[in-house]
């Protein structure tokens, strides 16, 4: 999880966007050729993707885009500690 990647992502591309290229590379995975090293690259990428649409979402909400940002932040941190 990279937080300026996530915030870059949210910022320059609509929720609908980044759930569909979610999507795409959700596809790409399924297939037999796809390597254990495509498929880290793969998980990193889908991780901030998730991520920038959890901030347009916590936008929409009303948050602003730090506390968004934090928030996010402090949830994935909070999930590893468990």
């Amino acid at each position: 999880m990279k937080l300026p990647v996530i915030k870059h992502l949210q910022k320059n591309n609509s929720a609908q966007a980044l759930e569909h290229t979610i999507e795409v590379l959700e596809s790409f995975t399924e297939h037999r050729s796809v390597s254990d090293e495509e498929m880290d690259v793969i998980g990193e990428l889908i991780t901030n993707l998730c991520g920038a649409v959890e901030m347009h979402q916590m936008i929409t909400d009303g948050m602003s885009e730090r506390d968004a940002a934090n928030g996010f932040a402090q949830k994935v941190l909070g999930s590893i500690d468990r």
